[in-house]
């Protein structure tokens, strides 16, 4: 049930945040939200891996 969860998770956040590689954006100068953006798209993807 969890790893259902976080793949719809996974997905979701593929589609509807926004990739931060493909904008070429410099990691030391991301803003707040960005970091946040970031992490959390770190974090579900350890988790799906992990699963």
């Amino acid at each position: 049930m969890k790893l259902i969860l976080f793949k719809l998770i996974a997905k979701l956040n593929k589609l509807l945040l926004p990739s931060l590689s493909k904008r070429r954006v410099d990691l030391t100068k991301i803003t707040i939200i960005e970091k946040a953006v970031l992490g959390w798209k770190l974090y579900i993807t350890k988790k799906v891996i992990n699963q």
